[in-house]
């Protein structure tokens, strides 16, 4: 069951407020189920204390937190196509469960200490199996063969990057 989220503040005496998203991405996520407003905290508490519950059996652990948990309320479950052809790199499929990294623990572990945060999976790129995740200050990383990607300083911006083709950045030691 979904519950509402406080309607959002009415616009400013500048004018209405600027799009959340562009137009395609917007339709594309209204295209896999989501509207504004979208708040399924209990499945999200439920990816939450799954994450929680596992152990690998080397000991490793999942961090979980606020910025992962709000997240999955609003975007978990959603399979979402790509709204046409991408700027500079195909768009992306995605597929927000973050059940796809359940058996990453260490990997997103060690990312996490390479980045001085904590990070939790997201969901996944549905045609790569990129491994999409989550800092605990709400920035978004995809994971995949050819390396650690930054993909945007938080979830509508990970979004927009990924279903526009917008080429992400590569996280490197220098």
């Amino acid at each position: 069951m979904q519950a509402e989220r406080s309607p959002s503040p009415p616009p400013g005496p500048g004018g209405p407020a600027p799009a959340r998203f562009p137009a395609p991405v917007e339709t594309a996520l209204r295209s896999a189920g989501w509207q504004p407003g979208r708040w399924d905290i209990k499945q999200a508490e439920y990816w939450a204390d799954a994450l929680r519950d596992h152990t690998s059996p080397a000991g490793h652990r999942h961090a979980v937190f606020p910025a992962a948990v709000e997240a999955w309320a609003e975007f978990g479950g959603l399979r979402i196509t790509a709204p046409g052809p991408g700027r500079q790199v195909a768009p992306a499929a995605l597929d927000l469960d973050p059940l796809h990294g359940l058996h990453l623990a260490r990997t997103l572990g060690d990312l996490g200490r390479a980045l001085d945060t904590e990070v939790c999976p997201l969901g996944e790129e549905a045609d790569s199996h990129a491994l999409l995740a989550i800092d605990a200050a709400g920035r978004v990383y995809a994971l995949d063969h050819t390396g650690d990607w930054y993909v945007g300083p938080h979830i509508d911006a990970a979004l927009t990057t990924l279903l526009t083709g917008a080429p992400p950045t590569r996280l490197t030691t220098a």
